[in-house]
């Protein structure tokens, strides 16, 4: 049995996003007190405005519901543990076809009133510089770790990376060119009203991508290496790649006719919805580092979009995480000093899903090593136990920030159909993660 690492009467907690608040969640829904910190209002990072907890900055930052995918699978799993994080996306819930969107204002809101409410849990509007002497330290400062605070962890790690997350245009509903676009979900899934899909023909496509090509770029700072994750592309770096680049990646039209015409137009840029009244939209995967006068240029080239009014133009941010195989344990616990404990995307996750995921997971490490008993390890079959396994257990040399996949699964064993493969392993993990939670988080 470990020894209690526990040397005060409280666990701290630093970063109150969600990864912080799920581990402040389930920690105080065990009996265990926190004090839990968070550096707004008193300091903002580049992509952060609200001085609200679980701050998003997408509606759809929660990506896929169904089982089919990966994160579906995950999201499933932390209903049936408890989530905090699920239990406000659910609550606060807007139609999105096959996606899982939330009201963004009313998601930080929800959990802010559940943190600040709960008797076990001391939220602290503080910056954190330095980290405690002693004690379970969780350490949830999230992709844009102040700087003082990163110095201070790269000293601790010896290991201190960077990439860029881009963070896609908003414009108002009201500024759209109705007759120029069509509603419609890919396929047809969803309502019909959840996307508006601007449609452009081959000559305005390739306008549009040499404008793309030529606009002028925010320029990296010199000691930040840039380094972009795949899943989170800007749109300009794909356009690089190849003419039809964007056409078969965020621009496809394929599964989206247009009704004016009977056909898939040549490419297509989709609108989401950004909130429950449908007074502002998301350009779909158009993360961009264009400047500021370059975005109102060529975005404002797309068909519907000559009069666009942004609410919110896209910018890049720097995403700070650590070499998680070098460093951590399966627990998350730093493994040069074990009473620290990692969690959220500076631990290499990538998404606000599995950020939760890591949250959740912390918060019952710590709480068990509270105890003086052995942390609790999800079964590798599970989603939480996939993505703990790929954290730790992947090759360090070449470890970068990953989103949950059943590509990070254990393989079913037998000849198994294509198409059978994700619903039995969706089937398995459901299966394993009430087994565990019977046994170990009873």
């Amino acid at each position: 049995m470990p020894e209690n690492l526990c040397m005060s009467d409280h666990i701290t907690i630093i970063g109150a996003g969600l990864a912080g608040c799920e581990a402040a969640w389930q920690l105080a829904g065990q009996g265990v007190q926190v004090r839990l910190y968070e550096m707004k209002p008193h300091r903002f990072s580049a992509a952060h405005s609200s001085p609200g907890l679980a701050e998003l900055v997408c509606s759809n930052s929660l990506r896929g519901a169904d089982l089919a995918n990966a994160v579906g699978l995950l999201k499933e799993e932390l209903r049936r543990c408890a989530s905090l994080v699920m239990q406000a996306a659910d609550a606060t819930r807007v139609p999105a076809g096959g996606a899982l969107a939330v009201d963004r204002g009313q998601f930080s809101a929800y959990i802010t009133e559940k943190i600040a409410s709960h008797p076990l849990i001391e939220l602290v509007r503080e910056e954190i510089v330095e980290l405690p002497a002693d004690g379970l330290v969780i350490v949830a400062s999230g992709p844009l770790t102040s700087d003082d605070l990163a110095a201070r962890l790269a000293r601790l790690t010896g290991d201190r990376l960077y990439f860029y997350d881009a963070v896609a245009p908003i414009v108002t509903a009201e500024s759209l060119d109705h007759s120029k676009i069509y509603a419609a979900s890919r396929y047809g899934k969803g309502d019909g009203d959840d996307y508006l899909n601007c449609p452009l023909n081959q000559p305005e496509y390739e306008a549009f991508l040499a404008a793309l090509r030529s606009a002028e770029k925010v320029a990296p700072r010199e000691f930040e290496k840039v380094v972009h994750f795949e899943g989170c592309m800007p749109i300009e770096e794909m356009a690089a790649r190849g003419d039809d680049t964007l056409r078969f990646g965020p621009m496809k039209p394929v599964g989206l006719p247009d009704p004016a015409t009977g056909e898939e137009p040549w490419a297509v840029v989709q609108l989401r919805s950004e909130n429950r009244e449908k007074t502002l939209y998301n350009l779909v995967g158009f993360q961009t580092k264009m400047t500021w006068p370059e975005q109102r240029r060529v975005l404002r080239m797309i068909p519907g979009l000559e009069r666009a009014d942004f609410a919110r133009l896209g910018v890049m941010h720097r995403n700070t995480f650590i070499n998680a195989p070098q460093l951590l344990l399966p627990t998350q616990q730093l493994r040069t000093e074990p009473r620290l404990i990692f969690s959220g995307q500076i631990t290499g996750v990538e998404g606000y899903v599995e950020s939760a995921a890591s949250g959740f997971l912390a918060g019952l490490t710590a709480a068990a090593l509270a105890r003086g008993s052995e942390p609790p390890l999800p079964p590798r079959e599970t989603a939480l136990g996939a993505l703990i396994h790929h954290l730790t257990a992947s090759d360090s040399r070449h470890f970068q920030p990953m989103n949950v996949n059943y590509g990070l699964f254990p393989p079913l064993e037998g000849r198994i159909k294509k198409k059978d493969r994700k619903p039995l392993l969706a089937e398995r993990a459901l299966a394993a993660l009430d087994k565990w939670r019977a046994e170990a988080l009873s």
